[in-house]
């Protein structure tokens, strides 16, 4: 009997990978980070009876009709606003996310791209590096405290949970926003429910971790920043695309808020030519906000765990469902 063939459209841990080669005949880009063209991942979704795809990865209508003998997708992210799931689901096709796994991580990252913001940390450690750091001075570098500050979190979901959760370490109060009242959030973390306007006008700290829907599309815009206190820091772990780039670079310059730490943009990869990345109050990071070793690893295990139990004819651990 023929073994199901499974295209892997990045370079992953083959460790990582090892319940997928139990049962089919594994194919992967070679490139860690240089994505699959597209017109190779149009040829192997042909064929293919799993994808194992990146964020990065478009499956769209286009690839899915290509996809004759495709049974399922896991993607590698909690997000799965690459793929056109209910057309998947209509072709009998399961999507798979990861979530859970990535959440204390990308909590961590999130926490420690507002530190880095709010006291400068990455302007420091260049300043020594570049040989500036001549003599002491009283408001050399000073930046913003944290502690005792209101943190204001838009998606108050595991993520928003837990970056609230590392917030209460520092006597922070916090509000969120969420499509519904998170009565657990409420209890346990003492975090209080604002209107969205309430919470941007309010905050020393905005934290975007809002998944990207048709409502949250450019939710952060002119007349979000605007709302914002002048000293208020604005923290993107989301997806690039809930904020108007331009309305935020415009707010940067123009002082209508201090600071921004973004770890995703609207259009990535980016490079130093990004008008946001040149200013010296925004902390650019790659999209690592799950990019630990632990976690990487664990994700790619749960993505081969899934397409193993969709191709077995058994139900995978994480469904997408909507």
């Amino acid at each position: 009997m023929k073994r199901p063939y499974i295209y892997i459209t990045r370079k992953c841990s083959e460790e990582q990978l090892k319940p997928l080669y139990e049962v089919a005949d594994v194919d992967m880009w070679k490139e860690e980070e240089i994505p699959c063209p597209r017109e190779i991942l149009l040829e192997k979704a042909e064929k293919a009876d799993g994808l194992l795809t990146m964020l990065s990865d478009s499956i769209d209508k286009e690839l899915l009709d290509k996809s004759g003998q495709l049974k399922v997708i896991a993607n590698l992210a909690v997000g799965f606003d690459n793929i056109d799931v209910q057309y998947a689901n209509s072709k009998g096709i399961v999507v798979c996310n990861t979530p859970d796994i990535l959440t204390d991580t990308t909590a961590d990252l999130t926490f420690g791209l507002l530190l880095s913001t709010a006291r400068r940390l990455m302007e420091a450690s260049e300043y020594v590096k570049q040989n500036q750091w001549k003599s002491w001075g009283p408001l050399l570098l000073a930046g913003h405290d944290v502690h005792h500050k209101t943190i204001g979190i838009v998606g108050m979901g595991k993520i928003g949970q837990a970056v609230a959760k590392r917030a209460t370490g520092f006597g922070m109060d916090i509000l969120y926003h969420n499509r519904s009242r998170n009565e657990k959030a409420e209890k346990t973390l003492g975090a209080t429910y604002r209107s969205f306007d309430e919470l941007v006008t309010a905050s020393d700290f905005i934290v975007c971790l809002a998944p990207l829907t048709a409502e949250t599309r450019e939710l952060f815009n002119k007349d979000a920043f605007q709302k914002m206190k002048n000293s208020s820091i604005f923290i993107n772990a989301s997806r690039g695309a809930v904020v108007n780039e331009d309305d935020l670079y415009d707010a940067l310059v123009n002082g209508e808020i201090a600071g921004a730490g973004l770890d995703v943009f609207l259009n990535e990869p980016i490079g130093a030519e990004h008008p946001l990345v040149g200013l010296h109050n925004v902390v650019a990071l790659p999209h690592i906000g799950s990019a630990s070793y632990e976690t990487r690893y664990a994700m790619m295990k749960l993505c081969a765990m899934n397409i193993a139990a969709v191709l077995n004819g058994n139900e995978p651990k994480t469904r997408v469902v909507i």
